[in-house]
């Protein structure tokens, strides 16, 4: 068989039905993003560096889910992802002191700036993405769908970073991101995301003991 049907008949697997849950159905890949998707962010939130490889695993199942529910925005973000946890790994491998394998990169407040700065780009970037969905695709949300795109990018990256706020972020875009596959037969997605909302709870305090523990701040490298 050759390589390119090889291919299909993997993706069609994926996109096979594993179950039904809640009269919906939930394919093979939707099941692989919910675990790895739920092992990640624990990950994140206890602060161990393979969430980053396993978050890649994640998006590239979640770019094959979204792109047959029609979430183009989410399709678009999932890519971005990937690109943005190669950097988050390579951040976190070479922690504060920039050398590889140390992971002591130190949780740090944002700055007025960077609050500013975040805020922004996420209203410009939500009411572009949702223009060109709009105009370009045949988005039934693209609002909501650009909104989970932009501030995603924003939170990931500020995750990248260790910025303590990033989970205050998850939490806004989990509570837009549970109706939202609700709406589009993604059950088991929207179901995840309830978990994520917990678990960016759990990461937000565990985080902040972290952070209040530290009596001296250390200088983050770029």
């Amino acid at each position: 068989m050759r390589r390119g049907g090889i291919m299909e008949v993997f993706i069609g697997w994926l996109n096979d039905t594993a179950f039904t849950l809640i009269n919906n159905p939930v394919s093979w890949v939707e099941a692989i993003g919910f675990l790895t998707g739920a092992a990640c962010v624990w990950g994140v939130a206890r602060q161990k560096i393979w969430n980053w490889p396993l978050g890649i695993l994640n998006n590239l199942a979640f770019i094959i889910l979204f792109l047959g529910a029609g979430l183009y925005g989410e399709t678009l973000l999932q890519i971005c992802f990937a690109a943005i946890a190669v950097y988050g790994w390579i951040k976190w491998s070479r922690g504060a002191s920039g050398n590889a394998g140390s992971n002591d990169l130190p949780i740090r407040n944002a700055t007025p700036a960077e609050v500013g700065a975040g805020m922004t780009a996420v209203v410009l970037a939500t009411a572009a993405i949702a223009y060109l969905l709009h105009a370009g695709t045949d988005s039934q949300v693209p609002v909501p769908d650009a909104f989970v795109l932009a501030a995603s990018l924003a939170a990931t990256y500020a995750q990248a970073k260790k910025i303590f706020q990033h989970w205050y972020v998850w939490i806004v875009i989990d509570l837009v991101s549970i109706p939202l596959y609700f709406s589009r037969g993604l059950a088991l997605t929207a179901i995840l995301y309830i978990g994520f909302l917990a678990l960016c709870v759990y990461g937000l305090v565990g985080w902040k003991h972290l952070r209040d523990a530290t009596t001296e701040p250390v200088l983050e490298r770029v």
